[in-house]
């Protein structure tokens, strides 16, 4: 995996939890009727400087890592095994037709995904995360 450092990987991962942790945090229906229109501001505003922050991380990849990081995706999900690492890095290439952080942020199960891609390769993510975010 020469495409993309496993250190920016984990930052994503990361990050994906931290956007994911906020955007579970705020149950659709426990507000008051009354208040409602508050509700969207608390949905918009809680999560969407971390939003921000993953999008341009994402944005700020050069082309070989943002494929790189879609076809983890694509392992991580099952859509190829690892001995097609580079056959997916290609795919991911070839059919980009939306920018990569938008198609990597409309996937709700990202961290996951990638986690279950760099095991795969023989890596593990929590060498990559920070000691705060590893699990015991």
């Amino acid at each position: 995996m020469n495409e993309i450092n496993p250190e920016k990987v984990g930052f994503v991962i990361v990050k994906a939890r931290e956007l994911l942790s906020e955007d579970e945090g705020l149950a659709p229906d426990a507000s008051n009727a009354a208040d409602d229109g508050g509700r969207a501001i608390l949905t918009d505003s809680a999560y969407g400087p971390i939003r921000a922050e993953l999008k341009q991380y994402i944005d700020a990849l050069d082309e070989e890592e943002a494929a790189a990081l879609v076809a983890l995706l694509w392992i991580g999900r099952g859509d190829f095994e690892r001995e097609e690492w580079a056959n997916a890095v290609a795919q991911a290439r070839a059919r980009r037709e939306s920018p990569t952080a938008s198609y990597l942020l409309g996937e709700p199960l990202l961290p996951e995904y990638l986690e279950e891609a760099l095991d795969a390769l023989g890596y593990s993510h929590s060498d990559f995360t920070p000691d705060e975010d590893r699990e015991s």
